[in-house]
C-alpha cells in the first residue's frame, strides 16, 4: 500500500510536523511504501521560505513544492483588506501533477483551510483515490474582529462543501476537534484517533543529558512556539501577581514565532526579567528530554490547542502538568484527573495552581503519579495501527465499488 502525505510544512517543529513524520516513518517501518509532499515554507505565519530540504528524513522520501500564500486577489476594501490579511489558502504549485503521477492508494492530506487540502480533493476525486484529511482544527482566535472571525467561518463551511465531501474520512485528534468539525463536515466521516508518544525514547532517563546552558536549580517550563495564541501573556501576568521573592523562575523552550521581542519587553515592564530564561529551539531530543525531566511543572496556557503533545512528554517524564481547559486538553488530562486544569485567561487561578504544584510534594508527587499512569495509555504505535486499518478499509471499500456486480 502506497500512502502520499500531504502537509504545508515537514521536518520542523510543531504538532502537526511531529504527527506527520512519526506517521509516515512507522507507517515505512511496518512495510508500507509512503512519501511526504511538503512546501517550502519554515514559517507560515511570517510566510518564511526555506532554501536547503533534506530530500529523505527517517527513510521516508520528501518533495518539496514552491507555494503561493492565496490564489485570489486582495479585496478593495481597506475594511475587507485587513480582515483576509490571515487568510492565506497557500497552494503548493505543481503538487496537482504530482498527486497524479504518485500512484498513490491512499491521499493523506493534514490541516484545515489550506489549498493543499483543496489540491488533494481535486486529485482523488478525478482519480478515484481515497482521501483522508487530518483537520487539526484551530477556531477563529478571540482576538480576531467580527469580521475576520465571519470569514473564516465562511471558510469552514466551504471546506464541508467540497473537499470533505470528497474525503472518505477525516481525522480528529479528540472528541472535542470532531465535535467542532462535525458542525459544517460529514458528521459520519469523522473518525477519532489521538497522535501519541514514543514511550521508549522516555524509558532511560540516564540516557539524556544535561543542556550546555545553566538552568535554575527549581523551574517552571513552558514548551511550545513563541506564538500569539499560546498564551504567554495570561501566564506573565498570572507569575507577576506572585510577590518577588515567593516567584518562580521560567524556562520558555520553542521557536520565536515573532513574539519574543514583544513578550521580552513586556517581561521588563512586569519585572519578570530576572526570573525568565528564554532557551529557544533545543533540537538534540536528548537534551529537549534533560529540560522536560529538570522542570519542577510544566504550563501550557494555551487559548487553543486540539491536543498539546508537550503535556505528553511531561507525562512521560514524571513532570506534573498545569494546562488551560481549552480544546483537547482536558482529554489529554483526563478531564483534571492528571493534571491541572485552569479557565483560560483566569490570572488567580493559575497563579494558585502554579503556586500549589511547585511548593507542596504531595500535590507535585500525586500529579506526577498521575501523569504516568495516563501516559501508558498512549504509544505511536496505536495510532498507527489505527491508521493503516482506516487506509485498508478505504482501499478495500473502494476497491468493492470499483468492482462489477455479481452475476
Amino acid at each position: 500500500m502506497k500512502v502520499v502525505h500531504v502537509t504545508l510544512r515537514f521536518d520542523a517543529p510543531g504538532g502537526v510536523e511531529t504527527t506527520v513524520r512519526e506517521l509516515t516513518r512507522r507507517l515505512k517501518a511496518v512495510g508500507d511504501e509512503v512519501e511526504v509532499y511538503a512546501s517550502d515554507l519554515v514559517d507560515e505565519s511570517r510566510w518564511i521560505r526555506g532554501r536547503e530540504f533534506r530530500t529523505e528524513v527517517d527513510g521516508v522520501p520528501v518533495r518539496r513544492f514552491g507555494v503561493l500564500r492565496r490564489p485570489f486577489p486582495s479585496p478593495r476594501s481597506p475594511l475587507l483588506r485587513r480582515a483576509a490579511e490571515g487568510i492565506s489558502l497557500p497552494i503548493l504549485v505543481g503538487l496537482v501533477d504530482a498527486l497524479r503521477e504518485s500512484r498513490a492508494d491512499v491521499i493523506h492530506a493534514h490541516s484545515h483551510r489550506y489549498g493543499l487540502v483543496l489540491q488533494a480533493a481535486a486529485v482523488a476525486r478525478a482519480c478515484h483515490i481515497p482521501l483522508v484529511v487530518s483537520t487539526h482544527y484551530h477556531p477563529a482566535d478571540r482576538r480576531e474582529s467580527a469580521i475576520k472571525r465571519g470569514l473564516l467561518r465562511c471558510e469552514d463551511v466551504g471546506f464541508g462543501m467540497s473537499a470533505y465531501r470528497v474525503a472518505r474520512a477525516l481525522v480528529a485528534e479528540s472528541e472535542y476537534e470532531a465535535r467542532l468539525v462535525r458542525e459544517f463536515a460529514p458528521a459520519r466521516r469523522v473518525r477519532v484517533i489521538p497522535p501519541g508518544i514514543d514511550l521508549n525514547a522516555w524509558a532511560s532517563p540516564t540516557a539524556d543529558r544535561a543542556v550546555s546552558v545553566a538552568l535554575p536549580g527549581s523551574y517552571l517550563l513552558f514548551v511550545g512556539r513563541i506564538a500569539s495564541n499560546k498564551g504567554l501573556d495570561f501566564l506573565f501576568d498570572a507569575l507577576a501577581s506572585f510577590p518577588p521573592t515567593e516567584r518562580p523562575a521560567l524556562v520558555v523552550m520553542g521557536p520565536d514565532w515573532g513574539e519574543r521581542s514583544r513578550l521580552e519587553r513586556r517581561g521588563n515592564e512586569l519585572g519578570l526579567a530576572p526570573t525568565v530564561r528564554w532557551l529557544g529551539m533545543v533540537e538534540d531530543p536528548r537534551e529537549y528530554r534533560a529540560v522536560i525531566r529538570g522542570a519542577r511543572a510544566l504550563v501550557l496556557p494555551s487559548e487553543w490547542e486540539a491536543y498539546g503533545l508537550v503535556l505528553l512528554d511531561a507525562m512521560a517524564a514524571g513532570t506534573p502538568v498545569i494546562a488551560t481547559a481549552v480544546g483537547g486538553l482536558p482529554e489529554v488530562l483526563a478531564q483534571g484527573t492528571a493534571g491541572r486544569l485552569v479557565p483560560y485567561g483566569d490570572r488567580s487561578a493559575l497563579g494558585d495552581a502554579i503556586r500549589s504544584v511547585m511548593t507542596d510534594a504531595t500535590v507535585h508527587r500525586k500529579l506526577a503519579d498521575a501523569g504516568r499512569a495516563r501516559v501508558a495509555e498512549f504509544d505511536w504505535s496505536v495510532a498507527v495501527q489505527r491508521h493503516r486499518a482506516l487506509y485498508q478499509e478505504l482501499v478495500a471499500g473502494g476497491a468493492a465499488r470499483r468492482s462489477p456486480p455479481a452475476m
